[in-house]
């Protein structure tokens, strides 16, 4: 019996420990679920502050492309006119704010320029991360953080800077505020690698090669002071021009006004003198009828067609008749002139009379070879087509050989002109430095080297006693020359006499042309009783100013010794 008792008793304490087994089995399981749940809350909330954490982008902006870097532009001596300056920019995490409405209040006391509303909409919510005000300074920065609010942040952006403001605002162009180019040499570099760097992100937070421009800013500089002077000197409405080395293409400034400030880009499209959008760049996106300028081109087509020769005479009389209409000169000599002769006193009649003895056929197929027929080949995405009539009747092609009935634009003019000084060798204009033995290489020759003699003796002869001697007044000693050009613009389908558009293409030195010029004066009124609105007066002054800065600047000395202007007549006319 009692051995009985002890067997019960053995195995009523098995039963209260399997159940207590069972007990303690069941609350480390409990124990277990619930650490489960806890730490997969945590994991849970970690796993989405790390996505928070790991987001690249804001509001669909890549970071790696919001704090990509351009490579600095740098004028031909090594000066900076484009550079890249970090600047912080405030961006918000809506879903780790506290208070909205003390934030609201907290970031207006630094930036009351933000909206109340805007604000409260942007910061409420659940979103990742929106941008609050970009490109701020350092001291609102520091403002900003010693509010101490919680979901806001900042990142270092890349920022483009100007250094020489509004001075080269037609060549360089802009960026928009994502740092990416918008107009001139900066969309250009993106069309063609700098976005492609940006996208690998090899251009984020490296210093990328600085990018070597063509431009001379001395040279830039002095061509914006001339023109700027223009608009206030001569009530001008606009102003334009740009220099060119004719041995290797090179543009060694270039200026269009008015104009905007880079580092404002939204500037450009502020009113001035009752016009907009002032980034339109009158050299290179302008076409124009540039007027008695073309002349220089006549001659080189008629004088290297070899049906002209410079001794030829033409009669000028009288005026030249088509149907009821007759086409006189402007200061007619009436009587006979010389070839010479009918450039210097930029004769219509017998410029005409030269181009019909050399054929309108040939005088049209000349204009191609020119590339009068395309867009001029540049670096600047600011281009357009220019307009001529694929043929020409009688009466186009005689306007035509005087400028009138077609426009081209400027940048199409420097480089035929360039071409006529360097030996009948046209080059494609560049914005980047690039050598003569590399130019050589694209020349293509558009007249024979001793149509470009005669051509270099027709512009100096033009300079010395016909419509560029105040031109050569200004630049006296270094042996400038060229053509001048004024075009009555076309008000309501008419040509007005009253709006004109005056041009001076020219070379320099002519006894060793190195560079050419284009100069264009929209609209220019009577500095005084004693002044005019012809070219002359305006434009080819200009000319002259720019040239006696800029060439000593250039490496040219002046040297007053008439013996220099001999040696550039032709041997037929000695």
């Amino acid at each position: 019996m009692a051995l009985l008792s002890e067997g019960a008793a053995t195995i009523a304490l098995d039963g209260a420990r399997k159940s207590r087994g069972n007990l303690t089995k069941a609350r480390i399981r409990w124990v277990i679920l619930a650490l489960l749940i806890v730490f997969g809350t945590v994991a849970g909330r970690l796993i989405q502050l790390g996505w928070v954490v790991t987001d690249t982008t804001i509001e669909g902006q890549a970071r790696d492309i919001i704090t990509a870097s351009r490579p600095a532009l740098l004028d031909r001596n090594g000066l900076e006119m484009a550079v890249d300056i970090r600047v912080p920019s405030l961006f918000a995490e809506p879903r780790r704010i506290i208070d909205v409405e003390e934030a609201v209040q907290k970031l207006r006391t630094v930036l009351p320029e933000l909206d109340a509303d805007w604000l409260r909409k942007r910061l409420t919510g659940d979103k990742g991360f929106v941008w609050v005000k970009r490109e701020l300074t350092p001291a609102i920065e520091d403002a900003i953080f010693a509010l101490g609010l919680p979901g806001f942040d900042f990142v270092q952006e890349s920022k483009r800077f100007y250094p020489g403001g509004k001075e080269a605002s037609h060549i360089l162009g802009a960026t928009n505020i994502d740092n990416q180019g918008i107009a001139g040499i900066e969309k250009y570099m993106d069309d063609q690698d700098v976005a492609l760097l940006q996208s690998l992100g090899l251009a984020r937070g490296n210093d990328l090669t600085p990018v070597n421009l063509s431009i001379d800013l001395r040279v830039q500089h002095v061509l914006y002071q001339q023109l700027s002077d223009s608009l206030v000197r001569y009530k001008a409405i606009a102003a334009a021009g740009a220099m060119m080395d004719i041995k290797t293409g090179e543009i060694i400034g270039m200026v269009s006004l008015p104009d905007y400030d880079p580092n404002n880009p939204q500037s450009a499209f502020e009113d001035f003198m009752g016009k907009k959008n002032q980034r339109f760049n009158r050299v290179t996106s302008g076409i124009y009828e540039l007027g008695s300028t073309f002349k220089t081109v006549t001659m080189a087509a008629a004088l290297d067609s070899g049906k002209v020769k410079i001794t030829d005479t033409f009669d000028a009389r009288y005026g030249v008749r088509f149907g009821r209409f007759t086409i006189d000169d402007f200061h007619g000599k009436h009587r006979v002139l010389t070839l010479p002769e009918v450039f210097k006193y930029s004769s219509n009649i017998g410029t005409i009379k030269a181009m019909q003895q050399m054929g309108k056929e040939d005088f049209r197929a000349f204009l191609t070879k020119l590339g009068f027929d395309t867009q001029v080949t540049i670096e600047l995405p600011e281009k357009r087509m220019p307009t001529i009539p694929e043929k020409f009747s009688e009466i186009v092609a005689a306007t035509s050989s005087f400028g009138h009935g077609l426009s081209i634009s400027p940048m199409h003019m420097l480089r035929a002109v360039a071409a006529f000084a360097n030996d009948g060798n046209m080059v494609t204009p560049t914005l980047f430095k690039r050598s003569e033995e590399e130019a050589r290489k694209l020349y293509t020759p558009v007249i024979s080297s001793r149509t470009s003699a005669q051509m270099r003796y027709l512009m100096r002869l033009n300079a010395l006693e016909g419509s560029g001697t105040r031109m050569n007044k200004e630049a006296a000693g270094y042996r400038a020359g060229g053509k001048t050009g004024t075009a009555e613009k076309v008000v309501d389908g008419q040509y007005s006499a009253n709006k004109t558009l005056t041009i001076f293409s020219s070379a320099f030195p002519l006894d060793n042309p190195r560079y050419a010029m284009i100069i264009m004066v929209d609209e220019p009124q009577k500095e005084n009783a004693q002044s005019g609105t012809t070219a002359g007066w305006n434009a080819g002054e200009i000319t002259g100013r720019v040239v006696a800065q800029v060439a000593p600047m250039l490496g040219i000395s002046p040297d007053f010794n008439e013996m220099l202007d001999s040696n550039l007549v032709p041997v037929e006319i000695r």
